[in-house]
């Protein structure tokens, strides 16, 4: 693993370039892989099978080592013109933070845990032939079956995390959020990865980081406080919600933690610039938005969900659970709504308006309110035959510690 880790610095940069930017640029729209994405694959290829030829004794130490520096060579020069073609405009941190998204490559997540290399090994002139150009197709073909590997070994903390990166990196963020909650029970107090689990399930739940998301970055921030993304994200997250001495604060920070002349360090500066221009204007929006922000938390509905022996016998670990709140009374669209899968069961959840489906209805403005768990057999929300679930009684907006067994199926 020791090349892959080495090269990894390369080619972070090159993938999110290829990767993250476009899913920035395009709003909800996947992706699609680039040449240097596909690349950026074939380079991390070529060490896998190198360090495998290496351990197999198809080839010696010095072999290897001249391989391994012409494979890197060649990725450098990939990085080298992938930043000479990179815009140079200014981006606001908003952007750079959900660019943070630490992955040391989809590639690695790929294939560090796939098992045969040989399996899903595309030919060397890919690298050079568009025509050969690993497709979108393949590239979730392969999260798939890293997905499947990792059922068989659910301990790998490391797999889960490199899974749910992966998954983000692709635009599939009710997925990463899934994989991420994986990898949270298995390694708590892990600040970059907390960092990652917020800024996924910001992007799964309507690129808001209130609620959920600001949880889990106090939590990143109390395991590392130097953590660069965790700070940006905070810094984001209190922008959001019109904090901007507290955004200030936050984006300070990370100043003596990146090289100054790098195209992050740029952007964490514009940003300050422009909470400091809001902040001497006098910031007229930040009142109403700290109490937005501060009734929306109080409205907010916590739990936990868990399955019961007798439908967990007929439901798979892929079926979707859907979370949902609605009024008790009238109309039954969701009010706020969160997703995640039957293995994540049991899980705790929260409920805010950040969520709102529709933003003229909100929790915090609903006197009663029911909390709905369904197990969906179709991945529908809407309830279908076959599908089970759970009911409240009617609660206030606010409600803690609710309690929910999914037992029933609805025929």
């Amino acid at each position: 693993m020791t090349p892959f880790l080495v090269l990894a610095a390369l080619l972070l940069a090159l993938v999110l370039i290829s990767l993250l930017l476009p899913l920035l640029r395009r709003g909800n729209r996947r992706p699609q892989p680039t040449m240097e994405a596909t690349n950026a694959a074939i380079y991390v290829e070529q060490l896998a099978e190198l360090d495998a030829d290496l351990r197999g004794g198809t080839i010696g130490r010095e072999q290897w080592e001249a391989s391994r520096t012409e494979i890197e060579r060649r990725a450098l020069e990939e990085e080298t013109r992938a930043e000479a073609a990179r815009p140079k405009q200014a981006r606001s941190l908003v952007a750079a933070a959900a660019l943070a998204i630490a992955i040391p490559g989809l590639a690695i997540a790929l294939y560090a845990w796939r098992g045969n290399p040989q399996a899903i090994s595309p030919p060397a002139t890919a690298a050079k032939d568009p025509a050969h150009a690993i497709s979108p197709e393949q590239i979730q073909s392969m999260l798939e079956r890293l997905a499947k590997r990792l059922e068989s070994n659910p301990g790998d903390a490391e797999g889960w995390t490199m899974l749910a990166r992966s998954y983000a990196a692709v635009g599939r963020f009710p997925e990463a959020v899934s994989a991420f909650a994986r990898a949270d029970k298995l390694s708590p107090n892990n600040a970059q990865l907390l960092a990652d689990y917020a800024d996924a399930l910001a992007m799964a739940s309507g690129r808001s980081l209130a609620g959920e998301p600001t949880k889990l970055i106090e939590r990143a921030l109390k395991a590392d406080a130097n953590n660069v993304k965790a700070l940006a994200l905070a810094g984001t997250a209190a922008f959001e919600r019109g904090d901007y001495r507290g955004a200030i604060g936050y984006w300070q920070k990370i100043m003596p933690l990146v090289p100054a002349d790098s195209s992050f360090a740029a952007s964490v500066r514009d940003s300050i610039a422009d909470a400091e221009k809001r902040l001497s204007a006098g910031a007229p929006r930040a009142p109403a938005a700290g109490r937005e922000a501060a009734k929306s938390a109080d409205a907010s509905l916590e739990g936990r969900v868990s399955l019961a022996p007798s439908a967990a016998a007929m439901a798979k670990p892929d079926d979707a659970v859907f979370v949902f709140a609605r009024a008790a009374e009238g109309a039954r669209t969701p009010l706020a709504m969160v997703r995640r899968q039957v293995k994540d069961l049991p899980f705790d959840f929260s409920l805010d308006d950040s969520m709102a489906m529709d933003p003229s209805m909100k929790l915090s403005g609903t006197p009663r309110v029911v909390v709905v768990a369904r197990v969906s057999r179709s991945g529908s929300a809407t309830l279908q035959k076959g599908d089970f679930e759970a009911v409240s009684k009617p609660l206030a907006p606010g409600t803690r510690g609710i309690k929910l067994e999914i037992t029933a199926a609805k025929q």
